[in-house]
């Protein structure tokens, strides 16, 4: 049976420099980019995340990711 799994990925810039993502299984199918970006906005203000002791310092984007999962029966399941 094939599962499709959605996921909202939020990307930031960390203070290091380096890319953050913070995925959100099972997002509200009618999210703007309006509400994204004020959460988005309210995580780097409220320090809510770090990476690698480093803080997140700027929205980079966010997307939507939706995949299908098709799970393979293996032999040994079976015994």
């Amino acid at each position: 049976m094939i599962n499709t799994v959605t996921r909202l990925e939020m990307i930031f810039t960390h203070s290091g420099g380096g890319r953050v993502t913070v995925p959100v299984q099972d997002p509200r199918e009618d999210l703007t980019g309006e509400e994204v970006e004020q959460v988005m906005q309210e995580i780097i203000e409220r320090g809510v995340f770090e990476a690698a002791g480093a803080d997140l310092v700027a929205i980079q984007s966010a997307r939507i990711v939706t995949r299908e999962v098709e799970p393979i029966e293996l032999i040994s399941e079976q015994e």
